[in-house]
């Protein structure tokens, strides 16, 4: 019934509709053609029935009125074709609501996936000053606007248009100065009314604000309830969030009396109009201008026309409401992506060394100091390097530069002689395998997380992966092995759980440059063993690059370079370092005092 929705738009269009919310609807709209098309032949054909009716009826009451007496055989003419335009009325609406049951959830799954796609392509400052738990709820708020939008154009922008049209062109042939008089007064209460719900696009757009961001408030709550707990801040923050909903609330009721108000004016304008077309035609009735039929029509079709008018300019403005939700959501969701390419094409890796090159490199963040300037740092095929230096020094931002989550400003980072934005993603991230401080785990199965190292692993090789990284024993033990869902985060398992299970992911992604990224910091002193056994297995035969405070963890690294201030100070082995005054020699000395101590 519908088209193929595998083709997305290109992220360069995606962004240039940021500020054309109806611009994106009719993309997707374009996507499904055939069937809107459909939809709306259904829906004039509907309408079109419909407003027959009111003619039908004419023409019965004008039979069953006619002297000396009726002919029964138009009355039961006209009974027939009114049932006859009635069952095709009910079946045309019938199709129309089946084919739009499909496609308008096939649209807001489409925008969803794209919407998503695109999100995924923003550079990590991008998500580190915004809500996660807002941004996924925008998603679903553009998918229901836009779900919303179909619904109103179809269900009564459309039907409310096609009614008036045909009621007018009804109306002239009774009165041609009737119709005119009516269509100078819709148009005119139309316009005034929609323009009135306009103004009140403010109001509906602080409201979708406010609503997303108290999403996103939420979710961050509720991720961090051991925090709230931990510090007796439960009270604390439920008078938080109820403030937060208390002015949702009152800006959601701003934007629905705003509402209310137009269906007053609106209810006192047709009223004045239903009243004045009725006394017109009992005028014209009076003076042997229109018989009794034309009567009960003209009384029929003005109630239709002025229902519709209301209920025309009333679509129009709850349309304004979602527009405004859309053009909010597009506006945080579709900034241009950072720019990930200087370069013209992307190449493919060849199987890759390992071999990294860092040519003077600046980068500073919006609004800071230079982190880094013309910084240079040569490391070769298989060789392990434990970068060191003080909180700010510029070490967690070298690694982020390194697996392109950040981007420089000045120079370059090469991989094997290759620009890495030059690389296309499948490359860039292939080659790579990280250890964090701070493990990533989805809400998913053991397997599956051990898998993303590399998705068309088999069971086999995962249980390989898992006992290479001495976690094959405790998985074992879970109630479900390895078909255990590790919970939000990883939260069922322990640090050095997470870190063993990450570690396993490395090894199944078997990737020639490994980054450790204070990998064992966090773990108390039996997990810290573990965990290091695990590491020496990965190391082997690849690149390293390890961030390391507690210098005990480098020990059989090749080299160690010392950062300060986003410099390069010291560079050697650890044999060389200990016997050279300097930064390394005195965090040294500290930590050898502090285990002296323990």
């Amino acid at each position: 019934m519908t088209q193929e929705t595998d083709v997305t738009i290109p992220d360069g269009l995606m962004a240039r509709l940021r500020q054309r919310p109806v611009s994106f609807v009719t993309r997707y709209v374009r996507r499904h053609l055939g069937v809107h098309v459909l939809i709306m032949g259904a829906i004039v054909l509907a309408m079109g029935c419909g407003v027959s009716t009111s003619y039908i009826i004419r023409r019965l009451v004008n039979a069953m009125a006619a002297s000396p007496a009726p002919d029964i055989s138009v009355v039961w003419a006209m009974v027939i074709v009114f049932c006859v335009v009635i069952l095709i009325d009910g079946c045309a609406w019938r199709v129309a609501g089946w084919l739009a049951s499909g496609v308008f959830v096939e649209v807001g799954g489409d925008i969803r996936r794209d919407l998503f796609r695109y999100l995924t392509g923003h550079s990590a400052a991008y998500f580190s000053q915004r809500m996660s738990g807002a941004l996924s709820a925008r998603i679903s708020t553009a998918a229901n606007a836009v779900f919303s939008i179909e619904n109103l154009t179809a269900w009564t922008l459309l039907p409310s248009s096609l009614n008036i049209i045909m009621s007018i062109g009804m109306l002239m042939t009774v009165s041609p100065w009737m119709a005119l008089s009516i269509v100078g007064m819709t148009v005119g209460a139309g316009c005034l009314i929609f323009l009135l719900g306009t103004k009140g696009r403010t109001l509906h757009r602080a409201y979708a604000t406010q609503a997303a961001e108290n999403d996103g408030e939420m979710l961050d709550i509720v991720n961090n309830m051991p925090l709230v707990r931990a510090y007796g801040m439960t009270a604390r923050e439920c008078l938080y969030m109820g403030q937060r909903i208390r002015h949702e609330t009152g800006l959601h009721r701003r934007s629905l009396r705003y509402l209310e108000k137009l269906r007053m004016f609106h209810a006192g304008l047709t009223m004045l109009m239903t009243a004045g077309l009725l006394i017109w035609v009992v005028m014209l009735w009076r003076l042997h201008r229109a018989t009794i039929g034309d009567v009960v029509m003209v009384t029929t079709l003005g109630f239709v026309i002025l229902n519709c008018t209301r209920d025309l300019a009333f679509a129009l403005v709850e349309a304004v409401q979602h527009v405004s939700r859309l053009s909010e959501t597009l506006d945080r969701l579709l900034l241009p992506h950072e720019t990930v390419s200087r370069l013209p094409s992307r190449s493919l890796l060849p199987r890759s060394h390992g071999r990294i090159s860092i040519r003077d490199a600046c980068f500073s963040y919006p609004g800071g100091r230079p982190v880094l300037s013309h910084f240079n740092l040569e490391i070769g095929a298989g060789t392990r390097v434990g970068l060191v230096g003080q909180s700010g020094s510029g070490k967690s931002t070298l690694l982020a530069l390194l697996q392109r989550q950040r981007f420089l400003q000045e120079g370059q980072i090469l991989i094997d002689g290759i620009d890495i934005l030059q690389l296309d993603e499948e490359s860039m991230r292939g080659c790579m395998a990280v250890v964090a401080q701070e493990v990533a785990l989805l809400r998913r199965s053991v397997r599956d997380n051990i898998r993303y190292g590399c998705e068309n692993a088999t069971d086999a090789e995962v249980a390989a992966a898992a006992s290479a990284a001495g976690c094959h024993d405790f998985i074992m033990a879970m109630p479900q092995q390895f078909d255990t869902i590790v919970g939000e985060r990883g939260v069922m398992l322990s640090g050095g759980q997470r870190q063993r299970i990450a570690i396993a992911r490395a090894f199944l992604r078997n990737a020639p440059i490994l980054i450790l990224d204070e990998a064992t910091s966090a773990l108390d002193s039996q997990s810290e063993k573990h965990v290091q056994e695990a590491l020496d297995r990965l190391k082997a035969g690849r690149t390293v690059i390890a961030v390391a405070h507690r210098l005990s963890t480098l020990q059989g690294f090749d080299r160690i370079v010392v950062m300060d201030h986003g410099r390069i100070v010291q560079d050697g082995s650890m044999s060389e370092l200990e016997n050279m005054p300097g930064i390394y020699r005195d965090v040294l000395m500290q930590q050898d005092a502090v285990a002296l101590v323990r």
